[in-house]
């Protein structure tokens, strides 16, 4: 369960702007989606929603428990020798969904993986190990090693992301943002708003949940849904509130009220 110690490695902050990219991350699969861009511009969904998005009670190691004063949240009970995971209540199967979990730094332990599977993979293991990722129901980030697990017991594992070099290191902070793309068949990550590349393709046409796998003796994770987007195409006024947004930035948009346009105008812009 203790912290393991990188020694003589860089840190590595996404936030750099002056760090190069190597050439394959030049193509697509680093170029944060536009449907991404407009899901998170909207308002994050109602705390009822979140409710019905969150760790699922019924479908847990028995080592862990969704807290009753807070719902979002699961506790683990210190078991040693135990690594236990839960899933989330819904499963998607269409629709690009976006999710912030939250835990933090020091509660991860040796072994913390976060990512999506189906509702076949399993959710305890005797012994300290990445459970998400370690068969073929399921794809997690190892968040402590900067890896990618699936069918752990078989592939190799996968670093990411993808630009690091061997004598780096990436810190995940507390929390970050899950983004599953159902209709892209994707599974990709974003810290500190910067999209970090996809990490899976594959997905399309399984049903996959939420999950997490965790070692650390009383650590709590928070599962926050954040909002979806259906595949159709978005109505054109929907567009057309995006360009103005973009236009504005995101330091003006308190603005909006003081632009010459009909007050319903304005207040659709606001998402009001």
């Amino acid at each position: 369960m203790g912290q393991r110690v990188a020694v003589g490695l860089k840190t590595v902050d996404v936030r750099d702007p002056y760090r190069p990219l190597r050439h394959e991350q030049q193509g697509l699969d680093y170029c944060k989606p536009a449907r991404l861009d407009m899901l998170l511009d909207m308002p994050s969904v109602s705390c009822e929603v979140q409710l019905s998005h969150s760790w699922n009670n019924d479908d847990r190691s028995l080592n862990v428990f969704v807290k009753e004063d807070d719902k979002l949240i699961f506790h683990r009970h210190p078991v040693a020798q135990s690594t236990d995971g839960i899933r989330g209540k819904v499963g998607y199967t269409r629709g690009l969904h976006v999710w912030e979990i939250t835990w933090a730094m020091r509660q991860r332990g040796t072994h913390a993986v976060v990512g999506v599977a189906t509702g076949d993979s399993p959710l305890h293991s005797v012994g300290y190990t990445a459970l998400v990722g370690s068969n073929c129901e399921s794809w997690g980030w190892d968040l402590g090693r900067n890896k990618l697990y699936y069918d752990g017991k078989n592939q190799p594992s996968q670093t990411y992301p993808a630009y690091l070099e061997p004598h780096e290191t990436f810190i995940v902070p507390d929390a970050f943002l899950v983004v599953l793309d159902m209709d892209e068949g994707t599974l990709s990550y974003m810290v500190d708003g910067h999209y970090l590349g996809i990490a899976y393709r594959g997905l399309k046409g399984k049903k996959l949940y939420p999950i997490v796998s965790a070692v650390w003796g009383h650590c709590e994770i928070r599962l926050r849904y954040i909002n979806g987007l259906e595949p159709e195409p978005l109505p054109l006024m929907d567009l057309c509130r995006r360009s103005v947004r973009v236009a504005l930035g995101k330091d003006r948009l308190n603005e909006i009220q003081s632009l010459p346009l009909p007050a319903s105008l304005k207040s659709y812009l606001a998402y009001q």
